[in-house]
């Protein structure tokens, strides 16, 4: 996740409440950062408003969201 880019919409939270919490500045962090990317977590880094959410591979990580362009 790229706190500089957080904006504080709270899509993450809404979409995978257990995936990710809002700091007293309404910065988003996610709740275990080595979490498997389940489709919830996979809605909130898709709804991100900035793509502030990366999602990698745990063995090697390679970027599966944001897709390369």
């Amino acid at each position: 996740m790229d706190r500089s880019l957080c904006i504080g919409s709270a899509q993450c939270v809404h979409h995978a409440p257990d995936g990710f919490r809002l700091d007293t500045a309404r910065q988003s962090h996610p709740s275990d950062p080595d979490t498997d990317a389940n489709e919830r977590v996979l809605a909130a880094a898709e709804s991100c408003p900035v793509e502030a959410i990366m999602i990698t591979l745990a063995g090697n990580g390679e970027p599966v969201f944001p897709p390369e362009e």
